[in-house]
């Protein structure tokens, strides 16, 4: 920094009000009245740096300069303590085009949108398989999918609402996009991304052990939609359907694909199907809006509904399960295998009472309602109990309609826990205790019976505090017990059972008066990691 000048505009000649311009002299200094750059610095996004300070000495005569280098310290809470990479300190010169290579670089940077990646996807295959067999196609997340041209296209908008075909799909990354493009009727044979055929025509490279075979993207299913909207399954999927020009209309255009990947536990690629919907246009048509899908689904297993991604979405239900029989409670950390049971009915998996609209016990039994998350809920119903009911039987129908037939012992900490992720799943805790209690005469013949059954679910805030993910960190059932004293013959009583969920957030403070820890509320320069991603 000693050596920068930026105020150092003209050469050899002293710029005015410039302290650090070397060719000023001592008689120029002495006409100064300031220093137009008093401090100079390298990068100001660094914690520390060097910096170069230059100010006047008027009480000196001739006035002159005084230059000093400091340390300066940034007191901004997000700066660069290390700048290692050296070539971001500089901006590489461009490539000039020639007559040779101007056709190579239209072709590379010519469209709306590039990137210099694209050539290293679009490999030979035969080179690829025989010099990396053994770790190119094992995917993990986020890596494209490669096929033996180039990578599966999922068009996306990218920089305008216009479909850009450079997107590539990301293993295990579920993506959902809609995007425009220009079509017309007399060149809708010519364009390809409106053709079935661009979207199946290339195989994807996977791997099995020590193997690298192709797989084939086969087409699962057909829907026509008519001009007016109406859409038809078509029965065979067999047939490829081309864009063909009929009585003034463009038919088989594309207007919706749906990837559908099936892969093992290990990251092996073996099923691709794809899903079309069809249409037509008219002459008058200029662009159309083309949506694009991709899912994923691990093999042997089955699609389980899911309430948040990753975190618990307000008025989803909670999501629960069992552990597998013949393995200990609670589930051993090591074992991951064995995973949660779940109901494939998302509402049915935690569910309490649900009140009748006469308040009758018995007329409750098997009617029960789904606890959603974040939503606090109390139901009940009235029960007549007579002398001839026997004390044991009973509690144990009223235990039964409290807690349902399949109570579940395993609660999901997020919206997305995958059922073989048994980390992800925490266990629900029982705890029991009683209204009252009284010593009777032993020729009393008193029991306790289940009153109630309140259902705390304790969640916190996980993640960045611009987007938190609700998170279940804890789930305690309660069942609170009363004593049933023997009736005398011919008596009745009614006794009131309730059922309730209570959610807590315990991320924020729960004391009165406990002074949260302050937040940083600050928005970083949009350009303050370049030239890092």
């Amino acid at each position: 920094v000693a050596e920068l000048c930026v105020c150092d505009l003209l050469v050899a000649q002293c710029d005015v009000n410039c302290c650090c311009d070397p060719d000023c002299s001592a008689a120029e200094f002495s006409l100064f009245t300031t220093c137009s750059v008093p401090v100079v610095t390298g990068d100001s996004r660094l914690c520390s740096q060097k910096a170069a300070t230059y100010s006047l000495d008027v009480e000196a005569n001739p006035p002159e300069m005084i230059f000093k280098l400091i340390d300066h310290i940034n007191p901004n809470v997000f700066c660069i303590h290390t700048a290692n990479y050296k070539q971001a300190l500089s901006f590489t010169s461009p490539e000039t085009p020639t007559s040779e290579s101007f056709d190579q670089l239209l072709k590379q940077f010519g469209s709306a949108t590039f990137s210099t990646e694209f050539e290293s996807w679009s490999v030979n295959s035969d080179s690829q398989i025989s010099s990396d067999a053994n770790e190119t196609y094992r995917y993990e997340y986020g890596v494209p999918i490669q096929t033996v041209d180039a990578f599966v296209r999922l068009p996306s908008p990218v920089v305008s609402s216009w479909c850009s075909d450079a997107n590539p799909a990301g293993f295990l990354v579920n993506q959902a996009t809609k995007c425009s493009r220009l079509v017309s009727v007399e060149r809708c044979s010519t364009i390809q991304a409106v053709s079935m055929m661009f979207y199946i025509n290339s195989s994807i490279l996977a791997k099995w052990h020590e193997f690298v075979f192709q797989v084939n993207i086969t087409v699962q299913s057909i829907v026509v939609q008519s001009l007016n909207g109406v859409r038809t399954l078509l029965d065979r999927n067999e047939v490829l359907r081309l864009p063909a020009i009929l009585d003034e209309l463009c038919i088989n255009i594309v207007l919706g694909v749906s990837y559908h990947i099936t892969y093992t536990e290990a990251g092996e690629i073996i099923e691709a199907a794809a899903s079309f919907v069809l249409g037509a246009i008219t002459k008058e048509t200029l662009s159309i809006q083309q949506s694009f899908e991709i899912s994923f689904m691990q093999v042997n297993t089955k699609p389980v509904p899911l309430s948040g991604n990753p975190g618990y979405v307000v008025g989803l239900p909670v999501r629960a399960g069992f552990r597998p029989q013949g393995y200990p409670s609670p589930l051993p950390l090591t074992d991951i295998t064995s995973g949660i049971i779940q109901s494939t009915d998302k509402y049915g998996q935690l569910t309490i009472l649900q009140s009748a609209s006469n308040w009758d016990c018995l007329a409750a039994a098997g009617a029960r309602a789904p606890v959603l998350f974040g939503y606090n809920m109390i139901s009940g119903c009235k029960l007549r109990i007579t002398a001839a009911m026997e004390c044991q039987l009973l509690a144990q129908t009223l235990l039964d309609l409290l807690k349902g037939q399949n109570f579940p012992e395993y609660v999901a900490s997020f919206g997305n826990s995958q059922a073989q992720d048994v980390l992800d799943w925490v266990p629900i805790s029982h705890l029991h205790t009683s209204e009252q209690v009284k010593i009777y005469n032993i020729f009393q013949s008193s029991c306790q019976i289940p009153v109630s059954l309140e259902i705390e679910v304790q969640w916190t805030k996980y993640g960045s505090l611009v987007n938190p993910q609700a998170r279940i960190v804890n789930v305690t059932a309660t069942v609170t017990t009363a004593p049933l004293n023997q009736l005398p013959s011919g008596r009745e009583r009614t006794v009131p059972i309730t059922s309730s969920v209570v959610f807590t957030d315990i991320s924020s403070p729960a004391e009165p008066g406990y002074k949260a820890r302050p937040t940083i509320n600050v928005k970083l320069p949009f350009d303050f990691f370049f030239p890092f991603v």
